[in-house]
């Protein structure tokens, strides 16, 4: 293929795949914007409620910007946009529910403000939240920009399909993997490189529930993998770090993974140590 043609065909295609895309940048910058509003306010600055109520217009502003460019309708644009952040206070309160339950439960936890400010695991929850929001109204490309971005920066892989009840607590958090169908409960708290994953990606069952249900008052220990949509931990239970489940357990279980850790005197060292190179 010539350089000529190959311009012409990469022009066509582009032109077809993102002409419903929002520009990523300004999908990343609006989230974290947002993300500050609420969690991180210049409260000096913000000398009555009403900087506040500017603020907040104009976020609306940018949020309908990319919400036109996903539909290139400016009426359906504005309605999804008020609907938006008509839930954002119940989100809110949400997520102070999660923040509460991290100051609660880790002993490093300082303040409400440090978890806020400071926690990995709450941003990723907080993008989540807005972003599973959106995916309710049924809105294409914006969901999976925002929980991928909060992907990025934290290692926390929450796909905004997925439904999380309150009080929701990641500790630490890298490499948790949380898939689109999974339905957590309350007062669950997860460790870092926990998978709630498929047993079978084939394409064909993108509608069918395929990922976990974690109920209540779970905590999963790092490491873990549970798989499948027909794998339910039962509510109380505590699975330990490296399980691997693909069936269910029943309320009030302790599962864990046994190995044998042998420690020996070092002096002197065992035979099969004891070698020159």
């Amino acid at each position: 293929m010539s350089q000529e043609n190959f311009i012409q065909t990469l022009f066509i295609q582009n032109s077809k795949s993102f002409s419903t895309f929002p520009d990523k940048e300004s999908a990343e910058d609006f989230i974290d914007e947002l993300f500050n509003f609420l969690f991180l306010p210049k409260t000096v600055k913000h000398k009555q409620p009403s900087d506040l109520e500017k603020e907040f217009q104009l976020l609306k502003g940018q949020f309908s910007s990319l919400v036109y460019d996903v539909l290139h309708d400016g009426d359906k644009a504005n309605e999804i946009t008020d609907t938006f952040f008509a839930a954002i206070p119940t989100i809110y309160q949400k997520l102070i529910k999660d923040a509460d339950a991290v100051l609660n439960f880790d002993p490093a936890a300082k303040s409400l403000e440090e978890v806020l400010v400071a926690y990995p695991g709450f941003y990723a929850t907080a993008i989540y939240r807005l972003s599973h929001q959106l995916y309710l109204q049924n809105i294409k490309i914006l969901p999976r920009l925002f929980t991928e971005y909060a992907h990025g920066k934290t290692g926390i892989d929450i796909h905004p399909g997925a439904k999380i009840g309150d009080s929701f607590f990641i500790d630490h958090g890298t490499g948790i993997v949380i898939g689109e169908t999974t339905l957590i409960g309350n007062n669950v708290k997860l460790y870092q490189g926990v998978t709630l994953g498929a047993l079978n990606v084939a394409k064909e069952l993108a509608k069918i529930k395929r990922h976990p249900t974690i109920k209540d008052n779970v905590i999963i220990y790092s490491g873990a993998t549970i798989l499948g949509g027909d794998t339910t931990i039962g509510h109380d239970s505590v699975i330990g770090g490296n399980v691997w489940l693909t069936y269910s357990v029943p309320s009030f279980s302790i599962v864990y993974h046994k190995s044998e850790v042998r420690v020996k005197d070092n002096n002197p060292l065992p035979e099969a140590l004891n070698f020159v190179i």
